[in-house]
């Protein structure tokens, strides 16, 4: 790779890291491509060199986005520990993630976005990393139908825990939403293993 190819391609990646953040921390349309060609340093006329659109760019963000909220989220993890319920609740439904709105989980900070989006590129990026997480948390919840089923379920309540316990953050409301949510989707976990 030669020397401008190798620039171009940081300058893209500090692009999509500035977008990929901002669009968590304040949603889709908060995509300005002046800011974020400040934001990284370079010039609002090179954008056209890395992106076709302002869509290209919010696809490319949100895309950026899930994968590093799913990176974080692994990384998070014990090494080496079993991946169960406990520990993707433990992780998902915490203080420290819920206060990190600009690298936090993209889905609860974008899916009424996404939901309204008229791209369907940009819902389907973001459908197939929930169906990434539903089958992850059956699995961990010891697969087959009833927890697949309690998956979905769990995933849902996570993420509106989320973004709920965001509005309260700050109080004792915020923590005792996330204790609750956190509690029953370990009972739910429980009665999916009971066969209930």
């Amino acid at each position: 790779m030669g020397h401008s190819r190798a620039e171009k391609a940081e300058s893209r990646e500090r692009i999509l890291d500035v977008a990929a953040r901002q669009i968590r921390q304040s949603g889709l349309d908060s995509l300005s491509i002046a800011e974020i060609m400040k934001a990284a340093n370079l010039t609002h006329g090179g954008f056209y060199g890395h992106f076709p659109s302002r869509a290209a760019l919010v696809a490319a963000a949100l895309e950026r986005a899930l994968d590093r909220g799913e990176a974080a989220f692994v990384a998070a993890r014990i090494p080496d520990a079993p991946v169960t319920v406990k520990s993707i609740v433990n992780g998902y439904l915490s203080p420290a993630h819920r206060d990190d709105t600009r690298d936090g989980c993209a889905i609860a900070a974008l899916s009424g976005d996404v939901g309204r989006a008229e791209d369907d590129e940009i819902r389907t990026q973001m459908a197939r990393q929930l169906e990434k997480s539903f089958k992850d948390m059956a699995k961990a919840m010891g697969s087959g139908p009833k927890a697949e089923a309690a998956a979905v379920t769990a995933w849902c309540a996570m993420v509106g825990a989320m973004s709920l316990s965001r509005v309260f953050r700050g109080t004792g409301r915020s923590d005792e939403i996330l204790r609750a949510v956190r509690q029953s989707i370990l009972d739910l976990d429980a009665a999916v293993g009971d066969g209930e």
